[in-house]
């Protein structure tokens, strides 16, 4: 669900994210220098060093494990540090970690104060996403009023401790396993597998942290975040996962909200299967947008009916179930082809490659869309992973009830595989338990209704066509929240700050002015 994928799209379309070791020098910034602006507000008793805590703030060139990472620290005007939090705020005087932080400073002497942001995921990096979204809106009036601050939410990116579970290697296995056999068997060998990378994740990460990564901790981490910031009340912005993160803020620190922008909401309300159900229609819809542009188009790998898109593709690419290709000394497999193109459905900026990916893919060549299998899976040109997909992991299960009941999850693969037909691989539905299912620490979260009194004007922006956070989860979060809704009109995962001059404006308007759009507006 990560709107870090768009955000990247966006940079590299715009060239401002540099790969390799052709990018400029890191800019340190200078000496280091330290802050102490908090306390400020409410502090919770128990918490007062966390909430008073100062902040050192250095270059960002030690915080990137990535190349991608590095690229993107570079930028002059980051600047970055850690903020030391509870591992277990039932026990503030027990083991503490340190969250990462990124900062570029307003550029103007009208400072409103800082803007939170986190890209979603769960598992996506605030610092990336924040050094990118710094560069595009270098010139508006949100970069003079307001400091941008991404945070690594715990155990993820810079932050420490890390999740992990699989090593590179791993992960490149785990992407060449299709896991398609739905026979009795074949349900038990998956099984063992899942229950495997969860000893992983306990091996590489801890029983006692990943018991503490969920949205409840997050949403407190930040809260001691915006204390050390210096900022009385909290202004945020949070895309796709980022928006439960914001809810759970929301409920638990009503007082202290100044504004909320919300989008590509994640329904709070939703169980596991729901949501998976839901979101899988929503890949569909973004499918067919994808199939009639392409028919559109002078040549379309799919074929010029839109009707027939589902076949067409699917004759493409189920062939790599009994045969996957060789590549560059790497294996192109059927998961790898079927997450290309969800990859490329998350946004417009994708389709034209997307296309002749698949084009030259019937060609026996699938170079362009590994390129773009790698970018879901954050692989870089080096062979490294960033550890998102194990946060991701990890917090979904924390995050959400587990499912193991067999008719239940019977019922969800029967739907699932009805709600995405290009995505079914023509198997027998099953009953396999998932990663969760054996998760050995209990979730600390359950699907709710929000009712949050007394919460300040908010607003929720909702994409018609999004692939990964349907249009109603908007919708219903919005009513739940009694918050404002902006509708825009289009097919790709969230919209504000990706270069939307109606949505920019309204938005940029509320979090500086604390003024909604009007009821019902559109873009």
């Amino acid at each position: 669900m990560s709107t870090e994928r768009r955000i990247l799209a966006l940079l590299l379309a715009t060239g401002l994210l540099l790969s390799g070791c052709s990018g400029p020098e890191p800019d340190d910034g200078g000496p280091a220098s330290t802050e102490q602006r908090g306390p400020q507000g409410t502090v919770p008793a128990g918490l007062e060093k966390f909430y008073g805590q100062s902040l050192t703030w250095g270059g960002c060139a030690p915080y990137a494990s990535t190349t991608d990472e590095k690229a993107a620290f570079s930028k002059r005007g980051l600047r970055c540090a850690r903020l030391t939090v509870p591992q277990d705020y039932a026990d503030p005087a027990g083991k503490t970690i340190t969250l990462g932080l990124l900062r570029k400073a307003a550029a103007g002497g009208d400072r409103i104060g800082s803007l939170l942001m986190n890209p979603g995921g769960p598992g996506g990096s605030g610092m990336v996403a924040a050094a990118g979204q710094a560069s595009l809106i270098s010139n508006t009036e949100l970069a003079t009023r307001f400091d941008l601050v991404g945070f690594d939410p715990r155990g993820i990116g810079a932050s420490e401790p890390k999740i992990k579970c699989l090593s590179d290697s791993e992960r490149d296995a785990e992407r060449r396993d299709l896991d398609l056999d739905t026979s009795p068997e074949g349900v038990r060998e998956t099984e063992q597998e899942n229950q495997d990378y969860v000893a992983k994740c306990v091996e590489h990460t801890g029983k006692d942290f990943l018991a503490n990564v969920g949205s409840r901790d997050v949403a407190k981490d930040m809260d001691i975040m915006r204390s050390a910031l210096g900022d009385q009340k909290l202004t945020y912005l949070g895309y796709s996962y980022g928006t439960r993160i914001g809810t759970a803020y929301a409920e638990q620190f009503p007082q202290n909200v100044r504004a909320l922008i919300l989008d590509g909401a994640v329904a709070p309300s939703n169980d596991p299967i729901t949501e998976l159900v839901n979101q899988n229609a929503g890949f569909q819809k973004a499918f067919t947008e994808f199939a009639t542009w392409c028919a559109a188009q002078s040549s379309c790998a799919l074929g010029g009916d839109p009707a027939q898109a589902t076949k067409r593709y699917r004759e493409i690419v189920t062939p790599l179930i009994e045969k996957p290709l060789q590549f560059d000394g790497r294996t192109f497999s059927y998961t790898d082809a079927q997450t290309a193109l969800v990859q490329a459905l998350y946004a417009k900026d994708y389709w034209t490659v997307a296309n002749t990916g698949l084009a030259d893919l019937k060609k026996g060549n699938p170079g362009k869309l590994l390129v773009m299998a790698d970018q879901y899976y954050s692989r870089d040109a080096k062979g490294h992973y960033s550890t998102q997909n194990d946060a991701f992991t990890a917090i979904r299960c924390v995050d959400d009830p587990r499912v193991t009941d067999p008719a239940q999850l019977l019922e969800a693969d029967k739907r699932a595989r009805e709600a995405a037909p290009f995505l079914d691989d023509g198997g027998a539905p099953a009953a396999v338990r998932d990663y969760c299912a054996f998760w050995p620490v209990p979730n600390t979260s359950q699907p709710h209704q929000p009712n949050v009194p007394g919460l300040p004007s908010t607003l929720v922006i909702s994409t018609t066509g999004d692939p990964a956070t349907p249009y109603q989860a908007g919708v219903d979060l919005a009513a739940a929240l009694k918050a404002r809704l902006l509708t825009y009109t289009g097919t790709q995962h969230t919209i504000f700050l990706q270069g939307n001059k109606c949505v920019d404006d309204l938005g940029s308007q509320y979090l500086i002015d604390l003024k909604l759009p009007a009821q019902g507006a559109k873009c």
